[in-house]
């Protein structure tokens, strides 16, 4: 099997991964809410933040494997740009996630002693 062959199924793979992350993730936390949500007075705040780490967690692998694709694979600037726009784009939405989970700032303190 040639190099770029190869760099090409290992990033088609950490694509598969992280949406596969984020779509076991919410079905996950959706079940649990479906079970639990009775008998937990904050299991809509638990299963919000369970998909939204979900999300985190997948867009991760998805810029991961990006970054495999593209660096691995004769980069050229064209390349390199269109990965840069596509890592800010996807790190923006990973801090408006981070964000709205924790009601804070990433570098502010933690209020509560979750």
């Amino acid at each position: 099997m040639e190099f770029e062959t190869l760099i090409q199924r290992i990033g088609e793979g950490a694509e598969i991964v992280g949406v596969s992350v984020m779509v076991i993730g919410i079905l996950w936390a959706l079940g649990r809410f479906a079970t639990v949500a009775r008998s937990q007075p904050d299991a809509y705040t638990t299963t919000r933040r369970s998909i939204g780490r979900s999300i985190l967690l997948g867009l991760e692998i998805l810029i991961a494997g990006d970054i495999v694709r593209t660096v691995a694979i004769a980069p050229t600037l064209t390349s390199v740009a269109v990965l840069g726009a596509i890592v800010l784009i996807r790190t923006f939405l990973s801090f408006a996630l981070e964000i709205e989970l924790e009601g804070r700032w990433p570098w502010q303190q933690r209020t509560d002693p979750n």
